[in-house]
């Protein structure tokens, strides 16, 4: 039977950290929720992707889909209002040109510096972070381990290295936490006695929950870390701004790598690379994105994180203009592009 556009198509949904840029996020999925052809069914998150998860897993399992819209606004909203007398604010200049970029700004700069010289546990990096608070007021976690959506949070373990995936039933305000630790900026979380430091050095995020947990093969990444960013960084700042990206991009590409390659195999072998195999992948991103400097995920102005929010509609909107019809039928990713040599 031919598919038409009443048909229900479950997804998945794979949501990148990146601290205020997770806003972008934000407006994706307040359009994705506004088809109610495409049921969710699974997300995988990291960091700010992780909070983005939570909240929309819980509003889904205590409402409907304007529930967890305006459980999301309801969010960036409150981190816009904890950030107001933040020091972390644009200078004049900035303001003026319309920049978003903290660079310039004191705090800042002396951020960029102390992180590199003093220890979080010099600093009581650990204490008073206001995002407990609002992940706490927000969500029901009873009511989200019981939901009806999957989830998937990953924390990355400081002592193996390795990546940690804590499911529906297992997530907490520390687990959240835990997922979005910057190791310069906070003590790690601990959790049943183990430390965890930010997942996207393990999984940013992971996917492969989604292949293995999940009946969806439809998975949709909304990416908002760039891959590629031309030029080649010759200050410090832009150096480890782009080691950053470059880092928290790698195990995902890896993932990625690794589906293109058994898409290419005719006998898969296994019922494990079958499902590989079968999943399609999209993508939703922007190239808006790479115009932003690092220092502005830690910009939680309101006009930010609204700015960003309708960039993150349009692109939705322009997903779905460009591939909607493939949802359900095929990849709109470009796998082949993974598998070729530089």
């Amino acid at each position: 039977m031919a598919q038409t556009s009443k048909d229900m198509i479950p997804i998945d949904l794979a949501l990148q950290g990146g601290g205020a840029h997770g806003a972008f996020t934000w407006g994706v999925l307040d359009r994705l929720l506004q088809e109610e052809r495409l049921p969710i069914e699974g997300i995988s998150g990291t960091s700010a992707g992780a909070m983005n998860a939570a909240i929309l897993a819980c509003g889904l399992a205590t409402g409907d889909r304007e529930k967890a819209r305006g459980l999301l606004r309801e969010f960036w909203r409150l981190v816009a209002d904890a950030a107001r007398f933040s020091p972390f604010q644009r200078g004049p200049v900035d303001r003026l040109l319309g920049n978003w970029t903290l660079d310039n700004t004191p705090a800042y700069l002396w951020l960029d510096l102390t992180a590199r010289l003093i220890s979080p546990y010099t600093l009581g990096g650990a204490a008073g972070n206001p995002l407990r608070d609002i992940l706490c007021d927000l969500i029901d976690f009873d009511c989200l381990a019981s939901g009806p959506v999957k989830l998937f949070i990953n924390a990355t373990n400081v002592e193996t290295g390795r990546g940690r995936v804590f499911r529906r039933e297992e997530v907490s305000a520390d687990v959240l936490l835990a997922s979005a630790c910057l190791p310069t900026l906070y003590q790690a979380v601990e959790i049943d006695g183990v430390p965890y430091w930010d997942g996207g050095f393990s999984g940013n995020p992971s996917m492969t929950p989604l292949v293995r947990e999940c009946d969806s093969n439809d998975t949709i990444l909304i990416q908002i870390n760039p891959v590629e960013r031309p030029g080649i960084p010759r200050q410090a700042r832009e150096i480890a701004s782009r080691v950053n990206e470059i880092s928290f991009n790698a195990p995902l590409l890896k993932e990625l790598r690794m589906m293109a390659i058994l898409r290419g195999v005719v006998d898969p072998g296994s019922e494990e690379a079958r499902l590989w195999r079968e999943m399609r992948m999209h993508r939703i991103s922007s190239e808006f994105m790479v115009t932003l400097s690092h220092s502005s995920k830690l910009n939680a102005e309101w006009p930010f994180l609204t700015e960003l929010f309708e960039r993150g509609r349009s692109a939705a909107e322009a997903f779905l203009d460009a591939h909607g019809e493939d949802l359900g039928r095929r990849s709109s990713f470009d796998f082949d592009a993974l598998t070729r040599e530089d």
